[in-house]
């Protein structure tokens, strides 16, 4: 590893002679990072730092950006200079994969200490509580991730308030959409052992959770780079029959990579919950090509209607990305025509957003901002109706919720999540925290907030 420095504006570590260091981590993205924030944040504790109240200045902030678009680019941006304002007597490290592709525009903020890549997150707490006064700043450590082949692991031993906590079992992504910056990001697909997977999957139980969130950068290609080679289907088989947590839910995979075999298993099993996130992106067969994607609008629609009769419960998440290159108001109605006419449940949104370095970067025919804009919100709005539409099918109905373990701010209910990814909200004492329970579903509000009544 080669550590680029700069030997001007030197500063020292972290010197608290009064109190333990207080620490703060903000996370933009994806659950992969917030996993990571999770492991980060725990091993800060167990090397003596805390958590800084609200009212706490921090002496060490940490902020894990995003740059899947634009706008993620931004609010890192923004984030980064909000903690220098708030902190200016903290170390400032950034991470993330902003910190990975873009450590040059980083490098003009003024206030940062450390520049850290992903390769080497996970040495974050002994980076930061390193005695190294030579360190220039901002330090870049940054590695050439594509380079990386093998899956590093942070341990997570406590999750904070998370009742659902994520484990990250592969990271990278071998796929390279057109669009995307993250295989750039976070390098190429690594994923951690099966007997790993098991082993801390087994340990969360111990610790006391329900459920666990199978997590990964590109979660379809687990187990491809092993040795020997394994499948995400065959990690699964393993976890059914290993019956180590009382749920298991799996976060987005491809539509090409959700096969019949882990339908089939998911519709048998007690264990996986019956939730899937597929990422479409375009219902377009010819923007689904720009893009780099091998499936079709026929194959997407025979997909979910295969999940829908096997599992007809089934809650399925899908993503869209509005506004790419060449996207006509016909391909645009192709996409919204094809999950109007879909059993999905939830929308995810996202307009498209030009990444420097990504071949649709330089595309031609862009899609002015304000149309991109319209589109996006006629989108959202038939999301918002099909939401409408899966939860008061439930109605009447008793579903097994997992009661998180803090209340709803917004109204002091007691909240959790159903197998389905059903958000209830019921009445109860605090001793119902991490539990499950059987809550019959009574009503649901204009802005989809459900409610319901224990059995």
């Amino acid at each position: 590893m080669k550590n680029q420095k700069d030997d001007t504006n030197r500063h020292s570590p972290l010197n608290i002679q009064n109190h333990s260091p207080r620490f703060t981590i903000t996370t933009l993205g994806c659950k992969v990072n917030q996993y990571e924030s999770d492991a980060i944040s725990q091993r800060l504790k167990d090397l003596g730092y805390v958590s800084a109240g609200a009212e706490d200045s921090a002496d060490l902030c940490i902020i894990n950006t995003c740059t899947v678009t634009q706008k993620a680019s931004m609010q890192s941006r923004q984030a980064i200079r909000q903690f220098i304002r708030s902190n200016p007597e903290a170390q400032i490290v950034v991470t993330g994969c902003y910190a990975q592709t873009e450590p040059d525009e980083l490098k003009k903020i003024e206030g940062i200490h450390h520049i850290i890549g992903h390769g080497d997150k996970h040495n974050i707490p002994d980076i930061v509580s390193s005695q190294d006064k030579d360190l220039p700043s901002p330090s870049l450590i940054r590695r050439r991730i594509l380079h990386e082949h093998h899956f590093k692991q942070i341990p997570v031993t406590a999750f904070g308030n998370r009742t659902r906590p994520f484990l990250k079992i592969q990271d990278g992504c071998n796929t390279f959409c057109t669009y995307c910056i993250v295989p750039y990001a976070r390098g190429r697909s690594r994923s951690m052992p099966l007997e790993n997977v098991l082993k801390n999957i087994h340990c969360l139980k111990q610790a006391g959770f329900h459920e666990v969130v199978l997590t990964g950068v590109h979660l379809g290609a687990y187990g491809l780079d092993l040795s020997p080679q394994t499948s995400l289907t065959a990690l699964l088989d393993h976890i059914d029959e290993s019956n180590a947590m009382d749920r298991v839910r799996l976060s987005s995979i491809e539509p090409h990579e959700l096969t019949r075999d882990i339908i089939e298993l998911v519709a048998e099993s007690d264990i996986f919950c019956d939730h899937f996130h597929i990422p479409l992106q375009s219902g377009d067969d010819r923007i689904i090509e720009r893009m780099n994607r091998p499936y079709t609008n026929s194959f997407f629609k025979d997909l979910v209607f295969d999940i829908k009769k096997r599992i007809p419960d089934a809650a399925i998440g899908v993503d869209t990305l509005i506004g790419f290159p060449g996207e006509t108001e016909k391909a645009f109605e192709n996409t919204y025509s094809l999950i109007e006419k879909l059993p999905v449940t939830y929308l995810h949104v996202f307009p498209f957003s030009p990444r420097p370095g990504t071949p649709a970067d330089k595309y031609k025919q862009k899609v002015p901002q304000k149309i991109i804009k319209a589109r996006c919100e006629k989108m959202r709005r038939l999301g918002n109706e099909k939401k409408r539409i899966f939860y008061e099918s439930f109605m009447g109905k008793t579903v097994e919720v997992l009661i998180e373990s803090r209340r709803d701010k917004a109204t002091g209910l007691l909240k959790g999540t159903t197998s389905n990814y059903i958000p209830v909200h019921i009445a109860g004492e605090d001793d119902l925290f991490n539990t499950l329970v059987q809550v019959n579903i009574q009503k649901i509000e204009k802005n989809n907030m459900v409610f319901g009544v224990r059995c």
